[in-house]
């Protein structure tokens, strides 16, 4: 077996406070945002820390990416909530947190006979003329794994970072069943 890893890329957490904003005074209230209603119905509100963006829109709906975990996520939408607050915007309940998507990239420490895996894995596309990797879309978790030749692979879909670590083992205990794998 390979030395496997694998990295959280983005979490993108969506979020409602159940009442609507006034993002043109947002947009006065507070330094470093943009809102341009021409372009993008929604304001654009960036955090140093932790360095997420929060697009923020006049229903009271919010989208944050750019988290490295669950948490962080969570604790972005937190602070934006505290800062608005603090700002002077009445905000009258906390916002209810969802995670929508985990994308995750990694490595299976081994090289992946894509050719043969398509052959093999339900619910996968290969044209490596039109892309070097195999898409394969793993039923349990739910997910859709990007993977190359090179044993790295990108995960995207997953809701919780046990989803990211399922479908990683999953590929990887396949890859091995099906002996698609091998370890230098």
């Amino acid at each position: 077996m390979g030395k496997t890893f694998v990295n959280i890329e983005n979490v993108v957490a969506s979020a409602s406070i159940n009442q609507d904003l006034d993002l043109t005074s947002i947009a006065q209230t507070f330094q470093g945002v943009v809102y341009r209603p021409g372009h993008f119905s929604g304001l654009v509100y960036r955090l140093k820390k932790p360095k997420t963006v929060a697009l923020i829109f006049g229903s009271g709906k919010m989208v944050c990416i750019g988290a490295k975990s669950e948490r962080q996520a969570r604790r972005a939408v937190r602070k934006v909530m505290e800062d608005l607050r603090q700002g002077g915007i009445n905000i009258r309940q906390d916002p209810e947190v969802q995670i929508q998507n985990i994308v995750a990239s990694g490595g299976l420490g081994g090289v992946v006979d894509l050719e043969e895996s398509a052959y093999s894995l339900r619910g996968t596309i290969y044209e490596p003329e039109q892309f070097p990797g195999l898409i394969y879309r793993m039923g349990d978790p739910d997910v859709v794994i990007l993977l190359f030749t090179s044993g790295k692979f990108v995960i995207a879909g997953a809701k919780r970072q046990e989803d990211v670590n399922r479908a990683m083992a999953t590929l990887q205990e396949t890859l091995e069943k099906k002996d698609l794998i091998h370890y230098q």
